[in-house]
């Protein structure tokens, strides 16, 4: 999971209240990622390891207020996370696949 410096300029979206699952945390721990690199890179248009069909359905979802989701790790690593914020903005998630 690569860290990328903050792009500036104001944010996509909204995150909304930020929750964490327990996998994730521990996922965040053992790796030493701090969430809020993950949380920047996701707010402002980073989506991380995803296709190109994905990525262009969340550039869409920003503007459209839909569901967005990204995903740091690729498909097979057993540390990929996703983050997904919902329709709202209300509320943003940090959590492995397997928890969903």
């Amino acid at each position: 999971m690569a860290h990328t410096q903050h792009p500036g300029g104001p944010p996509l979206f909204d995150l909304g209240q930020l929750l964490a699952t327990p996998g994730a945390i521990a996922t965040l721990e053992r790796r030493g990622i701090a969430p809020h690199e993950l949380l920047v890179r996701h707010q402002y248009g980073d989506w991380g390891d995803l296709d190109e069909d994905d990525r262009r359905e969340n550039d869409l979802s920003v503007s459209r207020a839909l569901r967005i989701v990204s995903a740091y790790g690729v498909a097979d690593d057993p540390d990929r996370l996703w983050i997904i914020t919902e329709a709202d903005r209300s509320l943003t998630t940090i959590l492995r696949p397997e928890e969903y």
